[in-house]
């Protein structure tokens, strides 16, 4: 099974009203800006747990 790419580096390809489209240079997927600000936030998220002391 393939690992997901997480986009390390990405590039504003787009901008259409209020909406920025951007570019992973790594993987070559395009996606909202807004996409993108989610997949860091579920990322960190899951970083953030504390550990069981039990």
């Amino acid at each position: 099974m393939a690992t997901a790419c997480r986009h390390p580096k990405v590039r504003i390809v787009s901008r259409h009203d209020d909406t920025e489209f951007v570019e992973c240079l790594e993987c070559g997927e395009i996606f909202d800006s807004e996409e993108f600000r989610d997949m860091e936030i579920e990322d960190t998220a899951g970083s953030d747990e504390l550990p069981d002391d039990s």
